[in-house]
């Protein structure tokens, strides 16, 4: 620290030295500049104000008036003198003391003339450094012809003196400057730098040896902020990596074989054998949104994102998405891609570009008015329209495009294709890259053959996805009707043993993954441990409510999610069990979507209007049954809401998987809290000591509530425990180790190429 110390007094003492030199001259030449325009001000004023008598006296002839003005300004401050010039560039008559001066004529009385102006110049004669102002004098007649010239001549020699003195002034004063600076300076690092330091050192030594965790005693850094956060992310590092251990070490004793992280990242890298894995989504995992001048990350609430990012993380791939921020264009390199996460970049991202119109059609009109509600039992109305077909093709060419630039040097590339979106896309990738291994993982549920069969492009969309290796489902059943509907509308050959599909000379496996979410292996809270004990009571301050019981649901505001039917639940709990007023609140977290679709829209604000009905129904000044949150929350603030939940309300009419479920579960480590689940749900299969219901059944679900509620704490206990136990055995890490394990056992035939097939969609005989 003495070190530090004394080169940044040497460091300081120095810089501020040049910066005091450099400010003392910029202030001479400011302050020579200012004294010579002053001068120059005053000659020209002295000037206009004579010209006037002077032309009079001078047309006349009139020597004696002529001498008399020569005399009367020949004293005054640094005014050399005044000399008159008739029309042939003789001098008239002059102060005497120039008279020595000004031997011969200046070259700028000639000139003054000629030019009919007033001309003015710096220069020196002899040893005399002067400013010579020449005015052009006029005759009284018509023509008002040049008959002579006015020069007013003044001494420059006090400028320079006048500079040595601003410099002597300046230069001291910034002597004393950089005293006092650097005695400041010194006092800041010895007080707000070197400690911080000290106690920065201090808790890295701690964290290094386990005395402390990277959420406890962190010192303040905020003179560091870049520092700070490095810092925290080593902290975060080392801790992670120390639970890790810890928790394979726990497992080995236990003998338990759990999906980790880490495993995944071995696992992937001994599947791909040097290749490269690539994601490809609709939806970016980190988006940049103007705020004002500048821009800020934004995580998009997405079970997909929830699902993909931990295994993107664990083996430092490539994500391929769409740029939706507004300020996406400004963060990426001349490739479209860039590092993520921006705290601890673990991969890449790759943004495709759209314009409005195709992502209207693409993403607003074929895949969510049309393909959505298509593959939803909700009982909404698919739309096709030609035009959104035709931007659907479009996108899924740009982001083939995009796939077979990143793999262009690529030898053994690994594509896992996400969702509704690119039907099309596994057919596209396989056209030009036969090597390339393909997957789509279809996260939303398949309908029967006839349901699908609405689709005016049905064939199109099944003939893209079978050009896949490998097609993945939540569940069996949604596997059933995809094959079912390829032996419909295709002409194949369908394996169903080993539920495979046939076309083209392609094979293509159709699987089940039911797909989870990021469980964190951590000891079960203890009543102590305050850092993990949210403040129920500060949090029902916030939401403007009062209750012994809360409820919780967590849904992205969608027809399929069963938010009406849940609400119109809670009305008829209140209603049989009268006690519950006043003492249950249900949070309802309702994230808006796709709010300029009309259905979206009208859904948002019958959701609002249910919501305030039952509460004019029921509310009193301290309590309301339930209270509407309408804008995005991040993980953390949710987190925070599952942690305090008494139950937990997942009602969706029709849902592939559904990761609030098992969020929810992964979040309880006091396994306290119960969890209501539609049947409907993919996580039903998965999850079943939660209390599952039928939420078209108004009774059911309300008396759901009610044994929920009721039920005792080791009921609770027991049925929170063992639903945790399946989402820690089935996590994220597991489904993308099976899903990329089986992708690269298939035996791909790349030796027939799908060139010499014959067309794909001839019509079934």
């Amino acid at each position: 620290m003495r070190l530090l110390s004394v080169r940044l007094i040497v460091a300081l003492i120095l810089g501020m030295a040049l910066v005091s030199l450099s400010s003392a001259y910029y202030q001479v030449l400011v302050g020579q500049r200012g004294l010579r325009k002053d001068l120059e001000r005053r000659a020209e004023v002295l000037g206009e104000s004579l010209a006037g008598n002077v032309e009079r006296d001078l047309e006349k002839g009139s020597m004696h008036a002529l001498e008399r003005i020569v005399e009367r300004f020949g004293n005054r401050e640094h005014l050399v003198g005044i000399a008159i010039y008739d029309q042939q560039n003789n001098p008239v008559v002059a102060t005497p003391d120039l008279a020595s001066i000004l031997t011969v004529t200046p070259q700028i009385v000639p000139q003054a003339m000629r030019e009919n102006r007033g001309i003015g110049v710096f220069q020196k004669l002899g040893a005399a450094h002067l400013h010579i102002y020449v005015v052009p004098l006029h005759g009284t007649e018509e023509d008002g012809a040049v008959i002579g010239s006015l020069a007013i001549v003044h001494d420059t020699g006090y400028i320079p003196a006048e500079a040595r003195h601003i410099w002597r002034e300046t230069f001291l004063s910034a002597l004393v400057y950089v005293l006092l600076i650097t005695v400041i300076t010194l006092l800041i690092v010895r007080w707000s730098i070197a400690g911080p330091i000290a106690r920065t050192a201090q808790w890295m030594r701690a964290l290094r040896t386990g005395m402390v965790s990277s959420r406890q005693n962190a010192p303040d850094l905020q003179l560091f902020r870049p520092l700070a956060r490095e810092v925290a992310t080593l902290a975060e590092s080392l801790n992670q990596a120390r639970s890790a251990a810890e928790n394979e070490a726990r497992l080995r004793e236990a003998s338990v074989s759990l999906w980790t992280a880490d495993r995944l990242a071995v696992h992937v890298q001994t599947r791909l054998d040097g290749g490269r894995l690539l994601v490809v989504s609709n939806r970016e995992p980190y988006m940049h949104v103007r705020q004002g001048k500048s821009w800020q990350v934004v995580v998009p609430p997405s079970g997909l994102v929830t699902a993909l990012e931990p295994v993107l993380r664990a083996c430092d791939g490539t994500w391929i998405a769409h740029g939706s921020g507004d300020a996406d264009a400004l963060t990426v390199d001349q490739h479209d891609r860039l590092r993520v996460p921006p705290d601890d970049p673990r991969y890449a991202l790759r943004r495709v570009w759209l314009t409005k119109n195709e992502e209207e059609g693409y993403y607003y009109g074929f895949a969510n008015e049309g393909l959505w509600p298509l593959c939803h039992i909700a009982h909404t109305r698919p739309i096709f329209r030609a035009s959104d077909w035709e931007q659907y093709q479009i996108v899924n060419h740009k982001f083939a495009d995009a796939v077979l630039e990143e793999i262009e040097d690529v030898t053994t590339p690994v594509i896992l294709l996400q969702d509704y979106h690119f039907a099309l896309l596994p057919r596209l990738i396989k056209q030009r890259r036969p090597d390339a291994r393909v997957a789509i993982f279809w996260h939303i549920p398949w309908p029967n053959p006839e349901a699908f069969g609405i689709c005016p492009w049905q064939r199109e969309l099944l003939d893209g996805l079978l050009g896949a290796d490998l097609i993945g489902f939540h569940i069996q059943s949604h596997c059933n009707n995809f094959l079912q509907t390829v032996d419909r509308a295709l002409e194949s050959r369908i394996d169903g043993e080993h539920f495979s599909v046939r076309r083209l000379g392609h094979l293509t496996v159709v699987k089940p993954f039911p797909i989870s979410v990021d469980f964190a292996e951590e000891k079960p809270v203890e009543e102590g441990e305050l850092s993990e004990v949210i403040d129920r009571a500060a949090l029902l301050k916030t939401l403007s409510t009062d209750a012994a019981f809360i409820g919780l649901g967590v849904d992205r505001v969608d027809y399929t999610k069963g938010i009406l039917e849940r609400f119109a639940a809670i009305e008829r709990f209140l209603d049989t069990y009268p006690n519950y007023q006043g003492q249950f609140t249900f949070v309802q977290i309702g994230a808006p979507s796709r709010t300029h679709i009309k259905r979206y829209h009208d859904l948002f604000n019958e959701m609002e209007a249910e919501a305030e009905r039952i509460n004019w129904r029921f509310q009193t000044d301290t309590w309301k049954p339930i209270v509407l949150l309408k804008r995005q929350h991040n993980h953390d603030e949710i987190q925070d809401y599952y942690r305090i939940a008494d139950l937990c309300l997942v009602t969706s009419l029709h849902d592939g998987m559904n990761l609030v479920a098992k969020e929810f579960l992964a979040a309880r480590r006091d396994e306290r809290g119960v969890l209501v689940l539609s049947r409907f749900t993919g996580a039903a299969r998965e999850l079943q000591d939660a209390l599952l219901v039928n939420p078209y059944d108004i009774d059911q679900t309300a008396e759901a509530i009610r044994v929920a509620l009721e039920m005792s704490p080791e009921e609770v206990q027991e049925r929170m425990r063992r639903l945790r136990k399946v989402v820690r055995e089935y996590n994220v890490y597991r489904w993308a180790g099976s899903l990329i394990g089986d992708l690269c056992e298939i035996r791909l035939d790349v030796e027939q190429s799908i060139h010499e097939k014959s067309d794909p969609l001839v019509p079934v005989a």
